[in-house]
């Protein structure tokens, strides 16, 4: 004679374990998701008047200067040769390793001269944070928004 296995017991597990699994996949697919996001376009920097092209590089993103506010001169480049060039055009994000639920790389800040450890993060299909970090502790923050 075969043993009886309690039905509900081994349905209520097996419901128990697949739920899980799928919010696994759910929670875990999350990143992925935001990563896979198009940020190819025109973004729109905190600074007003300034916005930055955004094109695949690698695995990630680079940005280039598209407008720029002020003078629209590198003045603080730490290069005295290059203190004379027009910002529109010059790279000021290398964010092309895909980390988390973005990317990490370099970020170039023309005000001071000094290129920083940085992160892109897609918060959703028009918004991107991106954040330069002196020794990955003290970071300063941006919210960009998509202009197309």
């Amino acid at each position: 004679m075969a043993a009886r296995i309690p039905v509900r017991r081994t349905v209520r597990g097996l419901l128990g374990r697949t739920l899980a699994a799928a919010l696994l996949l759910v929670a875990g697919g999350g990143a992925q998701a935001q990563r896979d996001l198009d940020l190819a376009g025109l973004w729109q920097t905190e600074t007003p008047g300034s916005t930055v092209r955004l094109a695949r590089c690698g695995a990630g993103w680079c940005g280039t200067f598209a407008a720029t506010a002020g003078t629209g001169v590198d003045a603080q480049n730490p290069d005295p040769s290059l203190r004379g060039r027009k910002l529109v055009g010059v790279s000021i994000m290398k964010a092309d390793t895909p980390s988390g639920d973005g990317f990490e790389g370099s970020l170039y800040n023309p005000k001071d001269g000094k290129t920083y450890s940085g992160s892109l993060t897609p918060k959703g299909p028009n918004t991107v944070e991106v954040a330069g970090c002196v020794l990955s502790v003290i970071c300063k923050r941006q919210t960009w928004q998509r202009v197309r």
